[in-house]
């Protein structure tokens, strides 16, 4: 493997949680986007093949594709389309892949986030490290531990101008 590859592999964003609840209540949780990242989804997520669109005003807008669906083990969404208007390459998230791994530690279920393409090379690693950072381990972590996340409203425009995942 040559070194820009494992360079690239090593360093994608990624973001643990340890966690109480059952790995099926945190998968349950991961696939209800419109509980812990946007309330205005279109599209579904729940199963191997569904797509879901994620619009912040203008702007972010991404298409997601589930690629990887094991109950209570681990989803994987392909980012087929991206548009990131303060970027310069707009498309820096597309067949970039967002990926959650759930396993049992005990008595505990540790949930890994990892966005790979995510790296510190690209223009938006900064704002958008920020940002997931801010859904998984308070909006998610509240969805799964209290059944009541913080996803961006349909309403908050302010939000939307903030947001950029």
């Amino acid at each position: 493997m040559n070194d820009k590859l494992t360079k690239m592999t090593t360093s994608d964003f990624s973001t643990t949680l340890l966690l109480t609840q059952a790995p099926e209540e945190v998968f349950n949780a991961v696939n209800n986007i419109r509980g812990w990242w946007k309330e205005n989804v279109e599209g579904r997520s729940e199963k191997i093949n569904d797509e879901f669109e994620v619009r912040f005003g203008d702007v972010h807008y991404s298409k997601q594709k589930l690629i990887e669906v094991i109950p209570g083990k681990k989803v994987v969404w392909l980012v087929t389309e991206s548009k990131l208007s303060f970027v310069s390459d707009e498309n820096e998230w597309t067949n970039t892949k967002i990926v959650f791994e759930i396993t049992k530690l005990g008595d505990k279920s540790q949930l890994r986030f990892t966005h790979l393409g995510l790296v510190q090379n690209v223009e938006c690693y900064d704002a958008c490290t920020n940002a997931w950072g801010g859904y998984i381990n308070n909006s998610l972590r509240n969805l799964i531990t209290t059944g009541k996340g913080h996803p961006e409203s349909r309403e908050t425009k302010n939000a939307e101008r903030k947001s950029v995942v």
